[in-house]
């Protein structure tokens, strides 16, 4: 899944999130700097997460990515409704999507400095999604 179509689908996603009063673009948010990403408002609070992504090997721009299924990404549901990556994570997990094939947080990697937040998102075609808060 490219990222304009990954951006939509997170859109969508996240307005179904428990505790979520407004979800935009972070064009719409008035966010001229980063090209692609979201804005959540949970719980009174707004973030920002950029989206950028890799393409499967030998993919191209110009041409259709591959559209594979599979199953789903195995996930972990959390009670946490604070609009961070342990939400974001779970959020993108709930959806199911037979696109997505792993989900990977960032914040539970060795060696990862506390202030660097963010998901990996792994799709079954091999294309990813790096989604990170700004």
């Amino acid at each position: 899944m490219r990222i304009k179509p990954f951006q939509e689908f997170l859109l969508g996603t996240l307005k179904t999130m428990p505790g979520v009063t407004k979800v935009q673009t972070l064009e719409e948010a008035g966010d001229t700097q980063h090209p692609c990403g979201v804005a959540a408002t949970v719980g009174g609070r707004e973030t920002h997460w950029q989206i950028t992504g890799q393409l499967a090997d030998g993919e191209k721009h110009d041409t259709p990515a591959a559209d594979v299924d599979g199953q789903p990404a195995a996930w972990t549901d959390t009670t946490v409704q604070d609009g961070g990556e342990e939400w974001l994570a779970a959020a993108i997990g709930r959806a199911e999507s037979t696109k997505i094939a792993r989900i990977e947080r960032w914040s539970t990697r060795e060696g990862t400095r506390p202030d660097y937040l963010g998901v990996t998102v792994f799709f079954h075609n091999g294309a990813k999604a790096f989604v990170r808060k700004i």
